[in-house]
């Protein structure tokens, strides 16, 4: 009984992968990396990889995080790395539902102002000094700055919505 070896090009092709998976560790954020819980070698080579600059270096650091990823499980960093992106997902329609929000709120004022507040399932008193100032000004520069407010108070009220809705 004979076991089959895989061929030199599908190691290469798995090697790869998991050189490819080991880079995406890269990006991540430090408080992301400890909680993945990585081995201490590979965790130190990544963060090392992270202060590199230069092209070569940072090129031969990335080919001994492949190396390293061989002997770890990959599954569960690959695991943690889809919900990273779904984090990401969450975060990018956050932001993109609060822009359309200020722009509904601003123009249309207070019944927009309160189809948002049915939406969250509250007042917010903040939100509402700033659509009134915001009704009030004439000038162009305080109404864009009004405007950012507005933003900033919409989209920490959906994030603690999204927050507190399960996935």
């Amino acid at each position: 009984m004979s076991l089959s070896k895989a061929s030199k090009s599908a190691r290469k092709r798995e090697h790869l992968a998991l050189q490819t998976l080991g880079e995406q560790l890269i990006d991540l954020s430090d408080e992301q990396l400890t909680s993945l819980l990585l081995d201490d070698q590979l965790l130190d080579a990544v963060q090392t990889a992270k202060t590199m600059k230069a092209h070569g270096a940072l090129r031969r650091q990335k080919q001994l995080i492949g190396k390293i990823m061989r002997g770890v499980d990959p599954e569960p960093i690959r695991a943690a790395l889809d919900a990273f992106g779904h984090h990401d997902n969450q975060a990018r329609e956050v932001f993109r539902a609060s822009e359309q929000w200020r722009d509904r709120v601003a123009t249309g004022g207070s019944d927009a102002l309160a189809e948002f507040f049915e939406l969250i399932g509250g007042e917010n008193r903040t939100l509402q000094a700033q659509v009134k100032a915001h009704e009030a000004t004439a000038d162009d520069k305080a109404r864009r700055l009004i405007r950012r407010k507005i933003f900033s108070e919409i989209h920490k009220e959906l994030a603690l919505k999204m927050q507190n809705t399960p996935a």
